[in-house]
């Protein structure tokens, strides 16, 4: 043991071991020890700088003190967050539960549902004004039937016909939908 007493290495591992065992298992979202042990040096370092200066620190002052850049000491902060369960009762009854009030932008809001039923209605409605060709070649540009758009080659090897042949007929039927008899149906739906 080259002179040590083994108490001071069993001292050092010990304390090691309970570190790691903490950083291993007392977050629900596992952090590794190295970052455990930095988030535990900033706030050893902010409680020191709050008794010293009594206030918050700023991060500027926590990085000073750190020998680290104002943004890792807020990147730091950010991992040292706990997360929240989204079950948590919150409110004065308590009957109300903190994912109620967050948003879930991938859910299809009804009205927007009926909105674009309506939408698809009143472009077949319109497309119907065309000939079966000119409605075949915007329903393929635009994937209309299964949302694949499709290039101008690939409708072109469809009819039968060059791309070039396809872009004007792209270009005369737009215009044909631009014309108010039939593009004032869909203009509601442009907001």
């Amino acid at each position: 043991t080259k002179g040590y007493k083994f108490s001071t290495y069993a001292t050092w591992r010990i304390r090691q071991a309970i570190t790691r065992a903490m950083a291993d298992q007392a977050r629900t979202i596992r952090i590794p020890v190295h970052m455990v042990e930095v988030i535990n040096k900033l706030g050893r370092i902010q409680r020191e700088l709050l008794q010293d200066l009594g206030r918050e620190p700023t991060p500027e002052e926590l990085a000073k003190e750190m020998d680290i850049t104002p943004e890792k000491v807020l990147e730091i902060q950010q991992y040292a967050r706990e997360p929240i369960s989204l079950d948590q009762t919150i409110g004065d009854e308590g009957d109300s539960q903190l994912g109620d009030f967050i948003e879930d932008s991938e859910a299809v809001v009804a009205v927007d549902a009926v909105s674009f039923t309506l939408l698809q209605d009143q472009l077949q409605s319109v497309l119907e004004t065309l000939s079966e060709r000119e409605a075949g070649v915007v329903r393929l540009r635009f994937g209309l039937t299964d949302g694949q758009p499709r290039t101008l080659d690939e409708i072109g090897q469809v009819y039968g016909v060059t791309r070039e042949r396809i872009r004007q007929i792209e270009s005369k039927t737009m215009s044909k939908l631009r014309h108010p008899s039939r593009s004032q149906v869909l203009r509601d739906y442009l907001d």
